[in-house]
């Protein structure tokens, strides 16, 4: 059977349809229908690329994230995002896919998909080649699951240090189909509203950033600050973790943005050439911007600002031209820098590790400068102006639902569970002892178990502290 899923890259369905001479979504499924062959080539970097933005979960976030926590707490961000993985990954499967990718109405998908129901060998998805070529569908599947695992993955670093592991498995599963799922297909699929308003969203600057870095503040807000926040040190544990986190989010994130053709295409080429581009932009801004501010560029903001950069890339990276990325990477340095440093003291909020200034901030001026820089508009639309005025419509909607939506999950979460954070003596003494029963750097070198760690996790860890013999 051929199945042709909903154009979900405005700008790359727009390029794919002129140089093939389409004029409408019929006609090009009606295409993918008679020629039902899958290009092989094509498939082979999809599931490359796959495989890439995997890489920036697992381990690429969890050692980026993992390096900037305190020691204690470090196991604790690793099985947040292993969870987000294995939870999200079978979600995905089993609902999550229907609901982001199937018909359903201009807010949200259908069950037609429900179980990948329908879905066989044989089912093919149209991709953005000229003219366009065919991957099977499974692999579209999987590569769109890359990107669900790591939407929500990119909000506990806002909440790190402090949320029972036990809320977190809840939220990630329920803000997946709560949040992510809707604006996914609203931005992608061909039913969605901000679809067919004309929005260039090419890899996920609403779908993905925005909608985690705003779910972030929210929920940052919500479980209150860490415990001796402005009086006790907490420093990075591990600066080296972080800037290999970094680079190997900065290498997957290839396979994000240039998998996103679904093909191995000058389209494709284009994406992977701006998102190098704009990352090695905003590093070389943020190290002068600190060298200025602060008197010395940092290993932490060389780390921040090639994340920055990538984030603000990512929904224009179809649609600009490298010198665009070059603009798009020196901005979002600017305005992140800005948040991180300023806006974040003034407002008092513990955002842990600055996703609200790096993604929130960063997707939406990605988001905008997509409409400012294009040099291919949205379907329909005439002019850069216009353009910016469509960015400006799907960005405030993300900015509202999604944060109104998390707050709404996180108020249901405390009533079932009584507490969204650990107890006092249990953030104290770290929460890799008390919820997972282990230390990354045990005493005695490596991983270890400790019994009882819930309630007793600090006392233990000071009574394994070694005593100086007097």
């Amino acid at each position: 059977m051929a199945y042709s899923i909903p154009w979900f890259r405005m700008s790359a369905r727009r390029a794919a349809l002129a140089a093939a001479g389409l004029t409408c979504l019929s006609t090009a499924a009606a295409w993918a229908d008679e020629v039902a062959v899958v290009d092989t080539g094509d498939t082979a970097w999809v599931i490359t690329a796959s495989a890439l933005v995997l890489m920036m979960t697992l381990p690429g976030l969890a050692l980026f994230y993992g390096g900037l926590v305190r020691a204690k707490n470090v196991l604790n961000v690793l099985m947040q995002c292993v969870l987000s993985a294995g939870i999200v990954g079978v979600l995905w499967i089993v609902v999550g896919y229907s609901l982001a990718f199937g018909t359903g109405n201009a807010m949200i998908g259908d069950f037609s998909k429900v179980g990948l129901a329908g879905v066989t060998l044989e089912s093919v998805t149209a991709n953005f080649a000229s003219p366009p070529r065919n991957i099977p569908e499974y692999i579209f599947i999987m590569f769109q699951a890359m990107f669900a695992i790591i939407t929500p993955a990119l909000i506990l670093g806002a909440i790190a240090e402090r949320m029972r592991f036990s809320v977190w498995c809840a939220f990630i599963g329920i803000w997946l189909l709560v949040v992510y799922c809707p604006i996914a297909h609203m931005v992608w699929g061909s039913e969605g509203w901000i679809f067919k308003a004309g929005a260039i969203d090419f890899a996920g600057g609403l779908v993905v950033h925005m909608s985690s870095g705003f779910s972030a503040l929210v929920a940052a807000l919500m479980l209150g600050k860490r415990r001796g926040l402005g009086k006790d040190p907490m420093p990075p544990h591990s600066l080296p973790l972080c800037v290999i986190g970094a680079g190997l989010l900065w290498t997957g994130w290839f396979g994000f943005n240039a998998g996103s053709a679904l093909s191995a295409s000058p389209l494709a080429a284009l994406a992977f050439l701006n998102t190098g581009t704009a990352a090695s932009m905003a590093v070389v801004t943020w190290a002068g911007i600190e060298w200025l501010h602060r008197g010395n560029p940092t290993a932490l903001g060389g780390a921040t600002a090639a994340v920055a950069g990538l984030v603000a890339i990512t929904p224009a990276c179809g649609n600009v031209s490298p010198m665009g990325a070059i603009a798009i990477g020196t901005g979002v340095s600017i305005i992140s820098y800005a948040a991180c440093t300023f806006l974040k003291p003034m407002f008092g909020y513990d955002d842990s590790l600055d996703v609200f200034g790096v993604h929130a901030l960063g997707g939406a001026w990605g988001a905008l400068a997509s409409g400012i820089f294009a040099v291919t508009l949205g379907s329909g639309v005439e002019s850069n102006a216009a353009q910016v005025a469509v960015q400006l419509r799907g960005i405030a909607f993300v900015a509202v639902f999604a944060p109104l939506a998390t707050g709404a999950i996180l108020v249901l979460l405390r009533v079932a569970f009584g507490s969204l954070r650990v107890a006092e003596e249990d953030e104290l003494g770290g929460l890799d002892l008390s919820e997972h029963s282990e230390s990354a750097y045990g005493f005695a070198g490596g991983s270890m178990l400790v019994p009882e760690a819930t309630t007793h996790a600090r006392s233990l860890a000071m009574a394994m502290v070694p005593r100086p013999e007097h």
